[in-house]
């Protein structure tokens, strides 16, 4: 499955969620199915729950594990999708929050400033608004306030001003058009990685409405645990990984649980060199009482 996406902090998470043969596990994001097939070649039954078509499709044509349950849908509903499918109560869930692999070398998703594509950026195809929309409607003081809230990015009303200047001409449909847009309003040199990636960032999250789905689904996964049962959060920025953090705290305040990792999991050494994509992330765990 390794073509699709690699699975980062693979072990670390089946160590994390303890994965017992015979038990129901959750995997929310389930992408290319790596987490998830591990987890049934252990004896766990997994449901996975993915929003995006291209995943579902690769992973019904290339997982054959009968201990599999694939489901369309956002893992914000989880609770329900769970009910539907009996996976009420569960021994583990996982939610990796970063985007695949595939969706990123995917050119006409346009995920991606390495490649010229459409400005699109939904993971669900099925939503209204892409990035396109938001980054020729939206007005200069909107934009600043996106790119400040969603990707910290500290020149976000010089790229805002540059954003609406440059559509007076002609509507920005493209990622190569934005990403030269957003390097040209960085100091030459003044960066270690490309100066579009903040902002990308941040059109991704607002399309998808990805921090409030996390807001919504952690209180929702808890909830659907048996006692002893384990969350398990992957991050790839400080955005999610703050909200992860804080809500951890506040289910161990309230009695729901304990933390297991004071401090999160990160890669190794030899995952970083192995899968550079996985240098970001982050893995929380929390247990059930």
């Amino acid at each position: 499955m390794s073509e699709y996406h690699i699975s980062v902090l693979l072990q670390e998470v089946l160590d994390g969620l303890q994965v017992k043969p015979g038990k129901k596990y959750i995997d929310g994001t389930l992408g290319g199915a790596g987490h998830a097939l591990a987890i049934c070649q252990k004896g766990g039954y997994v449901l996975g729950i993915d929003q995006d078509d291209d995943a579902l499709t690769y992973v019904k044509e290339h997982a054959h594990d009968t201990k599999l349950t694939v489901v369309k849908g956002n893992f914000a509903n989880i609770a329900e999708i769970a009910k539907a499918e009996e996976f009420n109560p569960v021994s583990g869930i996982l939610l990796d929050l970063g985007i695949s692999s595939h969706q990123v070398d995917e050119g006409e998703r346009g995920f991606s400033f390495l490649q010229d594509a459409p400005l699109d950026m939904r993971m669900d195809r099925s939503l209204a608004v892409t990035a396109k929309d938001l980054v020729n409607g939206l007005h200069k003081g909107e934009l600043t306030e996106l790119f400040t809230k969603y990707a910290e990015e500290r020149f976000a009303k010089r790229i805002a001003e540059a954003i609406v200047e440059a559509r007076q001409s002609k509507p920005i449909e493209t990622t190569s058009e934005l990403g030269r847009i957003v390097a040209r309003c960085y100091p030459r040199g003044d960066h270690k990685v490309h100066p579009a990636t903040k902002v990308f960032q941040a059109l991704r999250i607002a399309v998808n409405d990805e921090l409030h789905a996390i807001e919504s689904v952690l209180p929702q996964a808890v909830s659907l645990l048996s006692s002893h049962g384990r969350l398990a959060v992957i991050s790839f920025h400080s955005l999610e990984d703050r909200i992860v953090k804080q809500a951890f705290e506040t289910f161990e305040k309230e009695g729901l649980g304990k933390i297991v990792t004071r401090k999160p999991i990160e890669p190794s050494g030899e995952e970083q060199e192995r899968n550079r994509r996985s240098r970001s992330s982050k893995l929380r765990i929390f247990e059930k009482l």
